[in-house]
């Protein structure tokens, strides 16, 4: 789903050889991986596209991404149930497999190539004043496209979702689903009463790290801030990027939950399968089964007990919606039979960050395309997974951290940093430009100049906005992609808390241990900038407003809360609100978004959905 790693790991995959001229070693590296190290990491191996499908399934799952893919595995441990996974998309290949490489999955078949829409108060320096939204399209989802890191949110996250009337959905609740998930291998974390091992998905460091890691914690560190766990008993302080990552491959929700089952007889996956919409019986108000179109045929599947929709905080809703279950005046306009007037696609939330912060350094301690041998660090990789290309899509660290807007006398920081060692000219202007969709006047006046010199950067984001979006239909055809507004700085206390997050990022960069690098702040304006004075208040403004950064962190269109709530879509069960045999576990049903990256707080959403099913299915006759 983040990052000012966007912007590393592409400079990365220019520096492995992959693109240009090196663009022979592409082979080499499918080649490389599939004879050294799948039969190892993998041997469960690749999960199977079933045809023909049954005509009927106790569950039906839409959506095999981080929350499907857990659904489908927890489900079919009961014998008696049949479970199908509907994704959309193909699944993963050997190149999804590369950490370092991930930002190079975006605008491909695996993406669904997502576009906010122009607001003018933010992707200002972007072609056509929009931001990509980048979504997995991908057996394993977005977990397949993000840059792997792991962050569970801040404790007071979920104790506030039960205060808000969802009962279970607490922190010690929280805490438990995210141990059962997790197979974490840092030694340091061993015996902690947070973590946990032998879970399906594996949680590591990256095996390789440049100098400006270590800078980094040790500049927080003489900021006065703690080194930690940030997942740990306190959120505040600076760590070392963890990532699900499997000794130096990718663990996406594919790899870790459904390879395991793939020889299950009572799971059924069929890729490559749109849905179109959700069949409800208008009569009882129950969900009866699913539309999709495969192999650009239409098929109807029917569900004996539930369907679940797990597509994500952009599909999901549109699904909804396309199903008749939305705000009765939109699908009335667009033409959708009205079957359930709820507020879908309302309450869109998003990490919104501050890009391109860019900071030069003298020394050659960054990632710089041009200087990797890339036939050296591809087999490096193939044969050992060791190497440059096991960073976290070029996230080394990451930090939580208060502005004057914070509460200090509590652990619940406002701002996160990534640390990404390299910045937007680092690949010389060849792809992360592409990826970001930044205007060529703003790259060739800020980024050009700099090309290829040695740079990090700090991407400070915003933990908890204010400000809310909503995603609606474009048409009733469910192949058009849906209206996507994030609504970017609606609240004005949101960009006021990035532009304090820009001035600790600077001062972050002034202290003793990054000047040993020669650091400093690169400061070519942005030419829409250009009128005001460097490093002011209003700068960072203006700079924020130009290059603004979604961290791909779409949550909240399908909310969850109690009935006495009017903006709810589902209740703390995951249930829809007046639909029977229909439920949404997915990023969708967060009521406020998590204080840091959403993939582990989605899988644990799952864990704890699936259980939920269990408990209401295994306990009674009725459903």
């Amino acid at each position: 789903m983040v990052f000012s790693a966007i912007v590393v790991t592409t400079a990365l995959k220019g520096a492995l050889g992959l693109v240009g001229t090196g663009l022979w070693l592409v082979p080499l590296l499918i080649a490389g991986l599939a004879y050294y190290q799948y039969d190892q990491l993998d041997p469960e191996s690749r999960i199977i596209n079933r045809y023909p499908l049954n005509p009927e399934y106790d569950f039906i799952i839409i959506g095999g991404g981080s929350a499907g893919a857990v659904l489908a595995n927890r489900l079919s441990e009961i014998p008696d149930w049949n479970i199908l996974l509907l994704e959309a998309g193909p699944d993963e290949n050997e190149i999804t497999d590369v950490p370092s490489l991930a930002a190079y999955l975006q605008l491909t078949k695996l993406d669904w190539k997502y576009k906010t829409e122009p607001t003018g108060r933010a992707c200002l320096g972007m072609k056509g004043r929009r931001c990509n939204w980048p979504r997995g399209k991908v057996l394993g989802g977005s977990s397949v496209l993000n840059y792997m890191l792991y962050v569970r949110g801040n404790r007071r996250d979920y104790d506030h979702w039960e205060a808000l009337g969802n009962p279970g959905w607490g922190y010690k609740e929280a805490l438990y689903y995210f141990k059962k998930s997790e197979d974490n291998r840092n030694p340091y974390l061993q015996n902690n009463p947070y973590h946990s091992t032998g879970g399906y998905l594996t949680v590591q460091e990256s095996p390789w790290l440049t100098p400006l890691a270590v800078a980094f914690v040790q500049a927080g560190v003489e900021l006065g801030y703690e080194q930690r766990d940030i997942n740990g008993e306190y959120q505040t302080g600076f760590m070392i990027a963890q990532g699900t990552i499997r000794r130096g491959s990718r663990c996406s929700t594919a790899k870790a939950f459904l390879r395991p089952i793939r020889l299950r007889r009572n799971f059924h996956t069929a890729m490559n399968s749109h849905v179109t919409r959700i069949v409800i019986d208008p009569f009882t108000m129950r969900a009866i089964g699913v539309e999709f179109v495969r192999d650009g045929r239409k098929q109807y599947v029917r569900a004996r007990k539930e369907v679940i929709l797990s597509a994500g905080a952009i599909n999901s809703p549109q699904i909804l919606m396309l199903s008749g279950i939305g705000p009765k005046e939109h699908l009335q306009k667009i033409g959708v039979r009205v079957l359930k007037d709820l507020r879908v696609g309302d309450n869109l939330q998003d990490h919104v960050g501050m890009g391109g912060l860019t900071f030069l350094v003298d020394k050659p301690v960054a990632i710089v395309q041009r200087r990797f041998h890339a036939a050296a660090v591809t087999m490096h990789y193939v044969a050992n997974g060791r190497g440059p290309m096991t960073s976290l899509g070029g996230v080394e660290g990451y930090a939580f951290v208060n502005t004057k807007f914070a509460n200090r006398t509590i652990d619940f920081p406002d701002i996160q940093f990534h640390m990404a060692p390299a910045s937007i000219n680092s690949d010389g202007g060849i792809q992360v430009r592409k990826i970001l969709g930044i205007a060529d006047e703003l790259y060739d006046a800020v980024y050009d100049p700099i090309a290829n010199q040695d740079a990090f950067t700090f991407m400070p984001l915003l933990l908890r906005p204010k400000s809310r979006g909503t995603v609606r239909l474009r048409s009733s055809n469910p192949f058009h992609s849906p209206i996507m507004d994030a609504n970017y700085f609606d609240d004005p206390l949101d960009i006021a808390t990035l532009v304090e997050g820009a001035k600790i990022a600077v001062e972050l960069a002034e202290t003793k241990v990054f000047k040993q690098f020669g650091a400093r702040l690169h400061r070519l304006k942005i030419p829409g900038c250009r009128h005001l004075k460097f490093a002011s208040d209003a700068y960072w403004e203006c700079h924020i407003r130009h290059i603004t950064m979604t961290i791909y962190h779409p949550v909240g269109t399908a909310k969850m809360g109690p009935a006495s709530d009017p903006t709810a879509v589902v209740d703390p069960r995951l249930r829809v609100y007046g639909v029977r045999g229909l439920r949404v576990i997915d990023a969708s049903i967060m009521p406020t978004i998590c204080s840091g990256n959403t993939n582990a707080p989605v899988i644990m959403i799952a864990e704890k959905g699936a259980d939920l099913i269990k408990n209401d299915w295994l306990s009674s006759s009725t459903g």
